[in-house]
């Protein structure tokens, strides 16, 4: 009788397309690591706050505005460290692209965004 549990529960997951354990975080299934790179396009605007981010930053920065936690995680990622990224002037390019509705006053570590 055990065995045929087990089978119906396998079964059951098959049926379902039971992917396993993913835990949601900031960034949904996708990492902050894996969102950083993504914004590559953003390398120069966020290195030099006197460079003029590309209109293919802006629409990437756009997208993660919309989730500012992940938003957060992805400027201070790893990823973004190694790049050479400068926290606190890629907490402006939503700013210098002219975003209506980025999320103004949102805590991200020691920078507030702009």
């Amino acid at each position: 009788m055990k065995y045929i549990c087990v089978l119906g529960f396998l079964l059951f997951l098959g049926i379902t397309n039971f992917d396993g354990v993913s835990g949601a975080g900031e960034c949904g299934k996708s990492s902050p690591d894996e969102e950083a790179l993504k914004l590559a396009p953003c390398g120069p605007a966020a290195m030099d706050a006197n460079a003029t981010p590309s209109s293919t930053c802006c629409l990437m920065v756009k997208k993660l505005d919309q989730n500012p936690p992940c938003l957060c995680a992805v400027m201070l990622s790893n990823t973004a460290k190694i790049s050479g990224v400068k926290p606190e002037v890629a907490m402006t390019i939503s700013k210098r692209c002219n975003i209506a509705d980025r999320p103004i006053g949102y805590k991200c570590g020691a920078y507030t965004l702009p």
